[in-house]
């Protein structure tokens, strides 16, 4: 199976058989869109354009494969950025057709929630150790809490109301000055400040449902900055600022997951997205789910962010368990809804 991923800023392909991940290549676009503080979609399609070929090529070189070898082609069908969307989708459908094998459209979220059970070892690794969870999708452009039963059983818990946690990183690293994406430099700051300097609001962390908000946390750091415009000019007390600010946002993550898995008796909490890399989530997740006895499986950071091999990996499964595959005729879903 080779699949696709073009959803926003990331150029991936990857190589899967049998559940284990043959080779995953993602280009990243980081150094293009930090300029802007942001993903410009127009910028992200055209480098999706330059970059895709060769990305799938190094993919199928690094599995010791041609494209003749392959029994089925995948990508990401939404959702994301239209633009982007569209170059991995119609790259994969083309070569299904020319290669006659069936092609698969998968939803980018679903493939999150799998994320943390691809294992680079053969069965009974990866897929064996699936388990009904509350699984956390957490990224910069979605916060999801998602109850999942079995294989292709889901239902959303909650979701963002407004700003995802990892959009809040980046706001926030933005406002301090903070090259984008901001999320990363301020896990490293927060790690040598103090979480508690600053008393910033856990939003919606007593709210009794499951639905997040993060806008009024990053307006929050905007009054505080206002009052007081020489604290980021202070390396200890930025990396104060970044503390406290990552451990509202980690307190309302932990906190809310958690609570939810009790809730449900899911006896596993998985964890996958951007923002799963920060350290201080991981570590308190990890934490906190021993605690209260439940298992935790948290994604590879390579496989946490945006990256192929997530969605090779479901397809072969969808494709193995006899679901049908997809039109050649498909057509992208930005707003697809999981």
């Amino acid at each position: 199976m080779l699949a696709f991923e073009t959803s926003c800023d990331e150029t991936s392909a990857a190589v899967v058989s049998a559940g284990v991940v043959l080779s995953n290549v993602v280009a990243s676009q980081t150094r293009l869109h930090a300029p802007y503080g942001g993903v410009v979609p127009e910028l992200a399609t055209r480098e999706h354009l330059r970059n895709l070929l060769p990305v799938a090529r190094q993919a199928l070189r690094d599995a010791g494969l041609t494209a003749a070898d392959l029994d089925a082609v995948a990508a990401t069908q939404g959702p994301g950025l239209p633009g982007a969307l569209l170059i991995g989708l119609k790259a994969a459908q083309a070569l299904a057709f020319s290669l006659g094998k069936p092609f698969l459209g998968i939803h980018h979220h679903e493939a999150h929630l799998y994320s943390p059970f691809i294992s680079a070892g053969p069965p009974p690794a990866g897929f064996a150790q699936f388990q009904p969870s509350v699984s956390l999708i957490v990224s910069g452009g979605h916060t999801l809490l998602v109850q999942v039963k079995g294989e292709f059983q889901h239902r959303v818990l909650g979701s963002t109301v407004d700003d995802a946690a990892g959009e809040c990183f980046d706001k926030v690293g933005k406002l301090l000055g903070l090259a984008y994406p901001a999320g990363p430099e301020m896990d490293r700051l927060a790690a040598q400040g103090n979480p508690r300097a600053l008393p910033f609001p856990r939003p919606m962390l007593h709210d009794p449902g499951d639905d997040f908000s993060f806008s009024g946390l990053k307006t929050s750091v905007r009054h505080f900055l206002e009052k007081n415009p020489a604290w980021p000019d202070d390396p200890a007390r930025l990396r104060d600022l970044c503390a406290s600010v990552q451990a509202a946002i980690v307190d309302v993550l932990v906190a809310k997951t958690i609570r939810a898995a009790l809730r449900l008796g899911a006896p596993c909490v998985t964890v996958s997205g951007g923002v799963a890399c920060n350290s201080a989530l991981r570590r308190q997740l990890t934490q906190a789910c021993q605690r209260e006895g439940l298992k935790l499986r948290l994604a590879e950071k390579k496989y946490a962010t945006d990256n192929a091999a997530m969605i090779g990996i479901l397809a072969e499964r969808k494709l193995l368990a006899g679901l049908p595959p997809a039109s050649l005729d498909a057509e992208i879903q930005p707003s697809w809804a999981l």
